[in-house]
């Protein structure tokens, strides 16, 4: 439905701005204590720009380590850019916060995991296919993944 309040996105937008914040205090004041980031990205994500043996190597994901030897971070309002060294060449990566899959500080514990952009059209599509359907019927065509979890609908939980 196009009048519904996306608050799935509203929420991963925000999200996106605490590692936007993270990232520009440690462009402007550097790493203090333990703190280091992972960060997960989509290098095949519209405006991703790395070298292209790293495109190579890492064709759908690549994880950074932000830590002791990075330089030049520089943070906008949509994407991040810094130089990283790589066989003892350095490179720089300009990558759109919107490519990042995954961004985790694990010295304090503390991650964050984001849908990449094909998942979230995926999801949307499936969003709009469940909406033009009677929830039954939604419900009961969902297959299990391959792994063998299991799908709980909640539609079947809630007061009507």
């Amino acid at each position: 439905m196009d009048d519904e309040l996306r608050y799935d996105r509203m929420v991963e937008s925000a999200l996106r701005g605490v590692v936007r914040e993270a990232l520009a205090q440690v462009a402007e004041k550097g790493l203090t204590g333990d703190h280091h980031f992972y960060l997960t990205f989509v290098t095949n994500h519209r405006g991703v720009a790395i070298p292209e043996y790293l495109r190579q190597k890492y064709p759908q994901e690549m994880t950074i380590v932000l830590q002791h030897q990075f330089f030049g971070l520089e943070v906008c309002e949509d994407r991040f850019s810094v130089s990283l060294s790589f066989s003892s060449k350095t490179e720089r990566l300009v990558i759109p916060l919107a490519a990042i899959t995954t961004f985790a500080d694990p010295s304090v514990n503390f991650a964050l995991q984001f849908q990449s952009a094909k998942e979230a059209a995926e999801a949307e599509e499936a969003d709009a296919e469940a909406s033009d359907a009677p929830a039954e019927t939604a419900a009961k065509t969902e297959a299990a993944p391959a792994d063998g979890a299991k799908v709980v609908a909640l539609d079947a939980f809630r007061k009507k």
